[in-house]
């Protein structure tokens, strides 16, 4: 057995793969046979609805991956078991992302804002958004996820690992599926 033979591959890259799926299974329980209509009602002035939740994961995604993807290039493979978010990583995810009691509520920028409005087509735009994430994934399971780093593109002068930028991705999608599902499940959604 050679040593890259004896090199445990990572795992973590499976689980992330399973949560982007997960993802996908569960917007399109939220937008399976809704109307246009339906899927713009807001809860209440200022509350996002399902297809803005959907939107907004579009856009941040859109501009997470291309970054990701760059930092990744020409990159020296050399895998890790685990992703490891540096303090401020860590931080970030736990008090801007990931869905508890204890996540900050904070307005999304400008630049991720989704739009007053948003067609049926947003359901096949997030999942081939995803499809785009998980090939991210697999590119960067090789890769030592813990020390390459890029630019947010969404806050300017912040940096992240790329595998605290991939968690940020997955726990993004989880908190705004939620918030989604909370505006289809609200007492007046119109049925």
């Amino acid at each position: 057995m050679t040593i890259a033979q004896s090199v445990r591959q990572p795992v973590w890259h499976e689980q992330l793969c399973e949560s982007l799926s997960a993802s996908d299974e569960a917007a399109k329980k939220l937008v399976a046979g809704l109307s246009e209509e339906q899927l713009n009602w807001q809860p209440a002035p200022g509350k996002w609805s399902v297809g803005q939740c959907l939107e907004h994961l579009c856009i941040t995604n859109e501009a997470y991956l291309p970054a990701i993807s760059a930092a990744l290039k020409q990159k020296p493979d050399a895998p890790v078991e685990t992703i490891v978010p540096g303090w401020f990583g860590g931080w970030f995810i736990r008090s801007f992302i990931e869905p508890s009691p204890q996540t900050k509520r904070a307005p999304a920028p400008s630049k991720i804002r989704p739009t007053a409005r948003v067609g049926l087509s947003v359901l096949e735009r997030f999942l081939s958004n995803n499809r785009s994430c998980r090939e991210v994934v697999l590119a960067a399971q090789r890769k030592d996820v813990n020390r390459i780093r890029f630019w947010n593109p969404i806050i300017k002068g912040i940096r992240f690992t790329v595998g605290t930028g991939l968690e940020i991705i997955v726990g993004h999608e989880r908190r705004h599926l939620q918030q989604a599902g909370r505006a289809r499940d609200y007492a007046d959604f119109p049925y």
